[in-house]
């Protein structure tokens, strides 16, 4: 178990896609964030979370904390995350990802990299939300935080979204190609629960 990396879970979002809060979908009789709860307590000393609404995950018995920056998407829940957290590095998650195993946690956490931040890629897609950051990323977020800006008549839908990605460019992050570098590669890994036919397909393979 790692006591030099924090676990921090990022259960933001707003669901709009699955209608209600996925967090507390249940597959195999345990919701999603039990689930990724209880697989990062597996792996790390400290585990926290972070949540704008911190009072519905009491009952987990980790620390929650808030976003510093509301309304400003994922980004924003990352930057809670390393300054709360009290280790350099962290391994960072979103709770919509039941396929991921501690042994790809393993994997990106001792990748070989000086990076301050290490995601790795599967389908074609950088998966940003799940993936080694240092707190050296802070003041970087910090800038990209305060730079984002809004604009016409409805802000809160117009408010323009900081990008995770942006950030791994930022930072010149490492991207690790797990199709050819995990050796128990599967396209499901990073499987997120979006919508209620994404939901009705992992209730079905995690059965199976």
């Amino acid at each position: 178990m790692h006591s030099d990396i924090t676990g921090i879970i990022l259960s933001g979002g707003k669901s709009l896609r699955m209608g209600e809060n996925k967090s507390f979908l249940k597959i195999g009789g345990i919701t999603l964030i039990e689930r990724i709860t209880d697989l990062m307590k597996s792996v790390f000393e400290n585990v926290i979370l972070i949540s704008n609404t911190s009072e519905e995950y009491k009952y987990l018995n980790i620390p929650v904390y808030e976003d510093v920056y509301k309304g400003k998407g994922p980004l924003a829940g990352i930057h809670s995350g390393l300054v709360n957290s009290r280790t350099q590095k962290n391994f960072i998650t979103a709770c919509d990802i039941p396929l991921l195993t501690k042994d790809v946690i393993e994997f990106i956490i001792n990748y070989e990299s000086d990076k301050l931040a290490v995601v790795p890629k599967a389908n074609g897609f950088v998966q940003q939300l799940c993936g080694l950051y240092s707190k050296g990323c802070l003041m970087e977020i910090e800038n990209i935080l305060m730079n984002v800006y809004t604009e016409g008549r409805d802000a809160e839908q117009k408010k323009r979204k900081c990008s995770v990605l942006s950030l791994i460019e930022k930072v010149d992050g490492k991207i690790i190609d797990m199709e050819s570098q995990y050796p128990e590669y599967s396209e499901y890994i990073f499987m997120n629960v979006n919508t209620p036919e994404d939901y009705e397909f992992l209730k079905c393979k995690m059965i199976s």
